[in-house]
């Protein structure tokens, strides 16, 4: 498997964690007395998701960039 299709791989599953976190959250926050820590469950996982987000983001400028650099090699 190559980097890229792990890395989007590694990103879907980390937004179905987030939704899960994010679904947990939303139900505990419900309770009557909920603890102010609940509310800070999906951060962890949005961090991965907006790292891995701008990684692929880059990924096609990455690749002109290389492709151009190799032609101008040749």
């Amino acid at each position: 498997m190559s980097g890229s299709k792990g890395i989007r791989r590694f990103h879907r599953v980390v937004s179905m964690v987030f939704m899960a976190t994010v679904v947990f959250t939303s139900v505990a926050l419900a309770v009557d007395s909920p603890a102010v820590w609940v509310s800070y469950v999906p951060l962890p996982p949005l961090f991965v998701l907006m790292g891995t987000g701008v990684y692929m983001w880059f990924l096609p400028m990455i690749a002109r960039r290389r492709a151009s650099r190799r032609a101008a090699a040749a």
